[in-house]
């Protein structure tokens, strides 16, 4: 009876395993058939699309830097108390940044945006992602709703400007160490970054939205209008739990456009879009967004 109800259980689990299997490969070709069609497809991507790289999320379990999170440090009265801090962690970020590259992820939704565009169709890259990686990886069409590591904004002026120094100014060579036993290297505030504009001089803060500030509007309008416009939607390694992104997606499935979800897990939007793949973006996204069959070579 035991080795029958062994046999029993394998024919069970490899048949649901195959059921899976047809269904996610039934889903794929219904994706593809909408996606050869679509004229203007929106991705929102997260943090998600970037962990492959080893890009730290400093989300969840083990999030620290030092003994801190990032929303003890990410906020306008963090680096008003202690900007010498703050551009520590930040500093560390950019470094580790110079040290990490675009994924397949990456790569299939810069080579997707260039192929369409030759078709006389848009992709736009709608981002929660700080690190440049679209950029690096080719993409052109990016709204970057919560800023740049590799922007500054001067607190004097306003003057925003890329920025890719490494380190980011002198006295932060060799600082930003993220073992919880490194002392705080205490920069005097006029050694941190400074504005270069003639005449000012101003302290810079890095150019990214802080917990506690508003998105940038004309970023938030004109991803408003791509959603609103879009005849297709991807949902790359986000939770949809960060407000005011979290609604993009489900307000875009509310008017009734596709919406395609990639992702690790199920989020609390998932039971509202058309298509959830499960996995790893970096192997579930290429197949999607490759040529398909009906485009021209």
């Amino acid at each position: 009876k035991n080795n029958l109800d062994y046999i029993q259980h394998n024919i069970l689990s490899h048949g649901s395993c195959a059921l899976q299997m047809a269904v996610a490969h039934r889903n794929l070709a219904a994706f593809r058939e909408i996606f050869s069609k679509a004229k203007n497809i929106a991705i929102i991507t997260g943090a998600g699309v970037s962990a492959e790289s080893g890009v730290p999320t400093f989300r969840g379990a083990g999030g620290f830097w030092r003994k801190w999170q990032a929303q003890d440090l990410a906020t306008p009265e963090a680096f008003s108390r202690n900007p010498s801090r703050v551009w520590e962690f930040y500093h560390y970020r950019r470094e580790v940044m110079l040290t990490k590259n675009p994924n397949p992820a990456h790569l299939a939704i810069a080579e997707s945006e260039e192929r369409l565009g030759k078709q006389g169709r848009t992709v736009t890259v709608i981002t929660q992602n700080i690190d440049e990686l679209h950029r690096r990886a080719g993409s052109k069409n990016i709204l970057e709703l919560h800023g740049s590591l590799f922007r500054t904004r001067c607190l004097t002026c306003g003057h925003e400007a890329a920025n890719y120094n490494s380190p980011v100014c002198a006295a932060l060579k060799g600082k930003g160490a993220p073992d919880p036993e490194t002392d705080d290297a205490q920069i005097p505030v006029q050694q941190l970054p400074r504005c270069e504009q003639t005449g000012c001089h101003g302290l810079l803060r890095p150019a990214v939205v802080w917990f506690g500030e508003t998105l940038d509007s004309d970023i938030l309008t004109r991803s408003e209008k791509v959603l609103d416009s879009c005849d297709l939607c991807l949902v790359v390694g986000t939770s949809s739990v960060v407000h005011p992104a979290a609604m993009f997606a489900p307000q875009v499935a509310a008017r009734g456009v596709p919406v395609a979800e990639f992702n690790m897990e199920d989020t609390p939007a998932t039971m509202r879009f058309k298509f959830h793949f499960q996995g790893p973006c970096g192997t579930t996204l290429p197949p999607a967004l490759a040529r398909h069959e009906t485009e021209p070579n």
